[in-house]
């Protein structure tokens, strides 16, 4: 299992062929209170900078782009509900969806924890 982390704050988690995507804790500090989660259904295919959903919180709106190209295998359909789960545990339990990979050469692109630390410290 590897983790990689994306420029738009999401952390993948890849097993096997299956990636399991979220918002990195320091999104969701930066966000605030999330109140809304949508993302697009399973079985929907796009390529690695496409739009896969939107978080809404009382600051802002932020789309969701796919980190590597796919296909949506599932939906966390518990944030549908409980939205605010983002903000208590958003590198665990609210993940936002799984995705079947479709270009793994894509993974390299994306940084290691390292790099990430070291990308929101310069932000």
């Amino acid at each position: 299992m590897a983790i990689y982390y994306s420029e738009e704050h999401e952390w993948v988690r890849v097993e096997g062929d299956t990636a399991t995507v979220g918002i990195t804790k320091h999104a969701a500090d930066q966000l605030g209170d999330i109140v809304f989660v949508e993302v697009n259904e399973a079985g929907e295919e796009f390529d690695k900078g496409d739009e896969i959903g939107t978080i809404e919180s009382v600051k802002a709106a932020s789309e969701i782009y796919a980190p590597v190209a796919g296909e949506i295998l599932e939906v966390n359909g518990t944030l549908e509900d409980a939205p605010a789960s983002l903000n208590e545990d958003p590198e665990g339990g609210a993940w936002l969806c799984k995705i079947k990979v479709s270009e793994s050469a894509e993974l390299d692109e994306l940084m290691d924890a390292d790099a990430y630390k070291a990308f929101i410290a310069d932000a």
